[in-house]
């Protein structure tokens, strides 16, 4: 069995971050491990708490992964601390991880910064090169190409600019709701539109996270770049089609909804 590890912060509600990743990787296929940046007490109305791990309980996380059970891909997700970031390139790089997909989680769907400067800045010289796929929305595309995204043909430039600063494959997704955006992936200098399907659902919480374990899971089973991205996309419409209610925000997503075993089905009568 393939096997995969996200490092991202903990969702209590469970649709998103390190719970959504570990759903994803089980739903695709592969054996889910993790390493937790930060605690969240979180609903789908919001965050009310965080608290962060230290830079050498993160180590420790890492370490006793890739020393035992080592990685076929690995997701990294919102990671606010500069310090925690440094960790990570540093163990990624002394373990020759493969098959890295970063989610760079610096801008909230309302428009709110989510990390500092100092850690954009540590995410860029330490992690971003040595990464395989980064998967930006489109403010943190501004972010990372220094340049006002506003029409497709601002996010293929944005996309090869990005891809280019930092030697690695972009998908730039094309809005803050996967359920009606059209994302483009570039790299190795060619390019593909990946038009998503419209679903009316307004539970959209994790989708961002969803999408880059679903990438990081097909990565892990072998799949190449383009195709891993069309099966993630793929999952992810199937999850949010599956019209799960749950919360009295935007709610999660059904990430098992493709799970074909006996157990799911049954209520006790």
């Amino acid at each position: 069995m393939k096997t995969a590890l996200t490092i991202a912060g903990s969702d209590s509600s469970g649709g998103a971050g390190i719970q959504a990743d570990i759903k994803t990787m089980l739903a695709n296929g592969v054996f889910a491990m993790s390493a937790i940046t930060a605690l969240t007490a979180q609903n789908t109305t919001g965050v009310t708490g965080i608290m962060e791990v230290t830079p050498e309980f993160l180590t420790a996380e890492l370490e006793a992964v890739f020393t035992d059970i080592y990685p076929d891909a690995v997701k990294i997700g919102m990671v606010a601390s500069s310090k925690l970031i440094t960790v990570i390139a540093h163990e990624l790089e002394k373990f020759q991880a493969k098959n890295i997909v970063v989610d760079p989680v610096m801008v909230a769907s309302s428009g709110s910064r989510l990390i500092n400067e100092e850690a954009v800045s540590t995410l860029k010289k330490y992690l971003l090169p040595i990464s395989t796929l980064l998967t930006p929305n489109i403010p943190e595309a501004e972010v990372l190409s220094g340049m006002e995204i506003r029409t497709p043909d601002d996010m293929l430039v944005a996309a090869e600019q990005i891809s280019e600063n930092y030697h690695c494959a972009v998908l730039c997704k094309g809005g803050h709701q996967l359920n009606d955006a059209n994302d483009l992936l570039f790299w190795k200098g060619q390019y593909r539109w990946f038009y998503g399907k419209r679903i009316d659902n307004p539970n959209t919480h994790g989708t961002g996270c969803t999408l880059s374990s679903a990438i990081a899971s097909n990565l892990a089973k072998g799949f190449d770049l383009e195709s891993s991205v069309e099966r993630a996309k793929d999952y992810v419409s199937g999850a949010l089609g599956a019209m799960l209610n749950l919360g009295k925000g935007s709610g999660p997503m059904n990430h098992g909804f493709a799970i074909p075993t006996e157990y799911p089905d049954k209520n006790r009568s």
